[in-house]
């Protein structure tokens, strides 16, 4: 059985691809029965869409691979909290465990006051959170440097 560490790491992995695409990196594999089922980072800049989240991309991934829209017995691991909208695609995927490494305190779902994410859905933070974020303000510091 592998760690949530393992499975983060090939979530910065996929951040690490985001990166090479000049996209603020993000990643997320979705993992079910100890085996990665779906993995998504960011493409808002590529697909000019706003909604091109590295969550999302899995949850759309993983249930195209299981021909379900629930995704119950599933752990999304994605390097940074998710924002209010993949927050809610999470709760309406009903997904089962979320685990997050960095967290968002501008934009991150836990700025809520009210509960989204669906009552059964178990969550982990800080896994690897050192590293989500340390990827995260080199990308950002790289963009203020060439601005």
């Amino acid at each position: 059985m592998f760690s949530d560490d393992y499975f983060m790491k090939m979530a910065l992995m996929e951040a690490e691809e985001a990166l090479t695409e000049d996209e603020i990196p993000i990643g997320a594999v979705i993992v079910l029965n100890n085996k990665v089922i779906a993995r998504g980072h960011n493409h808002t800049q590529l697909l000019n869409d706003v909604t091109a989240h590295a969550e999302m991309e899995a949850i759309t991934a993983a249930a195209n691979h299981l021909g379900a829209k629930y995704l119950n017995d599933c752990t999304l691991y994605v390097t940074v909290e998710p924002c209010v909208m993949c927050a809610g695609a999470i709760a309406w995927a009903q997904l089962g465990t979320l685990v997050y490494g960095a967290s968002d305190p501008k934009r991150g779902f836990t700025t809520l006051n009210s509960p989204i994410l669906h009552p059964k859905t178990i969550v982990r933070s800080g896994v690897l959170g050192e590293e989500c974020e340390t990827i995260m303000k080199s990308f950002f510091e790289k963009k203020r440097i060439t601005k």
